[in-house]
């Protein structure tokens, strides 16, 4: 086959998942939900991407909240949304879950004239069907009549073009209308007509994936061997059985005489907290094993090893794993019983699964809350002319970059005690934000938001990165030291439990007599306590001094996304010498500076003697200049 554009179309079910966040207890006692995208499709799409997969969806959304957001989280994570179509008159689908006690995993789906079961056959594009080596389609997506013509239109063009079939059965009664709306979690009602239907699909199948329960209503019988044989009369392609714990069997031809005269792949043993998207999970590994020309064995085992690390995990499709993550997975022994609990497992995870934007930093750090302050207080301003100055700060940002160099990104440092208005300003411009959360000049670092720190960061938009900076010295008083450290510690778990990102800032306090090296031994101290921070902000550095910081994060994240440099307020010429050291290191991703941007067009704005205008030009002149000289650093070291 000629190469192709996409390896697989997935057509079916994109929703939202809200998942409830008090494990262990009813349904009707939860009383917060997790918002993530949903639906076996959408998962499988997902699932695909993250493994690399050239992976595309074929289904449609509503025009609302909701529907942009299962788009724009598909898009994300790295799917081709070309063809998922807005829906004028239909809503989202949502599915409501929970991970109860035991084997409670209940889950209501809302799907009455849901926006993914308004696909029509128009949405069915025979170029885009050719330019993919694989079509799956899920089963729920035959139990109507208009989204069964639909599928129907996509396997001729899939038999037309060469392109191979895959039918994930995905049966689910409550779709059917089979069970009452409420018992979304059962698997199994007896259906002749999603038999008769199913049957009819069977022989244009290269490949057919179902739990026992599935093929059972696949073959019209409740003996799972019987209807085995039954499907295997009508196609002649692949079937591959999920068995849960048990891994899952491949019967690629022939007579079935038993459930075990297939390839046996054995499942992995692991804790399972979930089971809800983990047969999703086990056919994203599945499948991309397949797509590279896998056998089946190696097929099976990384399906089951992605189904593994799902089922021991909250949601969906958040728990799909990297291609990193699961092979890393595979090459432990044994392989951990509870892969959520693992940390090297569960940072693999964080970090190999956030889709950032590569493009260099150039952040305007406005977070400034002790200095801006005195500077009220000097000349008799109030509080709330520190959030206008903000305000303005804010709208010279959003001037800069609409009109930035494409090769970096921009960004800003702005806190929540000033800066609502000028954050709220600055939202959904796709600029990198963050925020405080130290108390200025503390030391011990204390947080702002004590003691309820955490709670009041869960509050904050979740793209939004937490700064925190830390006056640290490796060679402190060890009481010191120690509650600083603590302190991070805590801090860091917080975020990692949140699913947040952490910038931590270091900077180094002048020690007499002190080791050398102060900031390299600060980065490694913090390391060798498990805090790795997803950005550092850091002093300008000798060349020699960021060939030892490289060297100490690569060695101990690798994955992390680098360095700002900050700058202390000096002249934007004296900053011009540091970029330019700091440039040739990859490590070395931009700059995040303030008071070399902001401060005289500050004092002057407070003591009245520069009017908004006047010092909005200031301030816009001195970040493009910062700009320039970063992408003129950047491009002299390339």
């Amino acid at each position: 086959m000629a190469e192709r554009e996409l390896d697989v179309v997935c057509l079916g079910r994109a929703a939202v998942d809200l998942y409830g966040q008090q494990v262990g207890g009813r349904l009707e006692d939860m009383q917060s939900f997790a918002k993530y995208l949903g639906g076996s499709s959408g998962n499988l799409a997902a699932g695909l991407a993250r493994l690399g997969a050239r992976s595309a969806m074929l289904t449609r959304v509503g025009d609302e909240q909701m529907g942009r957001f299962v788009r724009e989280e598909l898009a994300r994570l790295g799917v081709d949304v070309s063809h998922v179509r807005t829906d004028p008159d239909r809503l989202t689908a949502l599915v409501i879950l929970g991970i109860g006690a035991g084997d409670d995993l209940p889950h209501i789906f809302y799907r009455e004239r849901c926006a993914d079961m308004g696909v029509v056959e128009d949405d069915v594009d025979e170029a885009f069907i050719a330019s993919a080596r694989m079509l799956a389609i899920t089963g729920t997506h035959t139990s109507t009549a208009s989204t069964l013509a639909a599928v129907r239109r996509a396997f001729a063009f899939a038999k037309a073009n060469g392109t191979k079939v895959l039918l994930d059965i995905d049966y689910r009664p409550v779709l059917w209308g089979k069970t009452n709306p409420g018992d979304g979690a059962s698997r199994y009602a007896e259906s002749e007509e999603a038999t008769r239907i199913l049957q009819s699909l069977l022989p244009d199948c290269d490949i057919v994936v179902g739990t026992e329960e599935e093929f059972a209503i696949a073959g019209g019988s409740e003996d799972v061997l019987d209807a085995m044989r039954r499907v295997r009369e009508l196609t002649t392609g692949a079937l591959v059985l999920k068995r849960g714990a048990q891994g899952c069997t491949v019967f690629e031809s022939g007579d079935i005489g038993s459930l075990d005269d297939g390839v046996v792949i054995p499942g992995f043993p692991v804790e399972v907290f979930n089971t809800v998207g983990a047969g999703d999970a086990f056919l994203s590994g599945f499948l991309s094993a397949r797509l590279d020309g896998a056998g089946w064995e190696e097929c099976g085992r990384l399906g089951n090893a992605c189904g593994a690390l799902v089922v021991a995990r909250h949601g969906c499709t958040p728990a799909m794993p990297s291609r990193v993550e699961v092979e890393h997975f595979l090459s432990l022994r044994p392989t951990p019983f509870r892969p959520r609990l693992d940390d090297a497992l569960s940072h693999l995870h964080r970090v190999t699964t956030w889709r950032d934007d590569p493009r260099p930093l150039c952040v305007l750090a406005f977070d400034h809350r002790s200095q801006f302050e005195d500077l009220a207080g000097q000349h008799g301003r109030s509080f709330a002319d520190i959030g206008r100055f903000k305000r303005l700060v804010a709208d010279v940002l959003l001037d800069v970059a609409d009109s930035a160099n494409d090769g970096v990104r921009l960004g800003a440092i702005v806190d929540h005690r000033y800066g609502d208005d000028a954050l709220n300003r600055l939202a959904n411009r796709g600029l990198w934000t963050a925020s405080p959360v130290e108390t200025p000049g503390s030391r011990p670092l204390a947080l702002e938001f004590s003691p309820a720190a955490g709670a009041r960061i869960s509050t904050w938009p979740a793209a939004q990165i937490v700064k925190c900076l830390v006056f640290y010295h490796p060679d402190d008083p060890a009481e010191l030291r120690h509650r600083q450290e603590e302190r991070v510690r805590e801090l860091y778990a917080d975020l990692v439990h949140q699913e947040r990102r952490l910038l931590l800032e270091i900077i180094c306090p002048e020690r007499g007599g002190a080791l050398p090296d102060p900031v390299v031994r600060s980065l490694r101290r913090f390391y060798n306590l498990g805090v790795r921070p997803d950005w550092w902000k850091l002093p300008s550095q000798s060349a020699e001094t960021w060939s030892r910081i490289a060297d100490v994060i690569a060695h101990n994240d690798p994955h992390c996304k680098g360095v700002v440099i900050l700058g202390l307020g000096e002249a934007i010429d004296t900053l011009r010498d540091g970029l330019a050291v700091a440039a040739p290191f990859g490590i070395c991703r931009g700059f995040a500076v303030g008071r070399s941007i902001f401060a005289d067009a500050a004092e002057q704005w407070f003591a009245g003697t520069m009017d908004d205008a006047a010092a909005s030009a200031d301030i816009g002149q001195r970040y493009r200049a910062m700009i320039n000289l970063w992408c003129d650093a950047a491009a002299n070291a390339a």
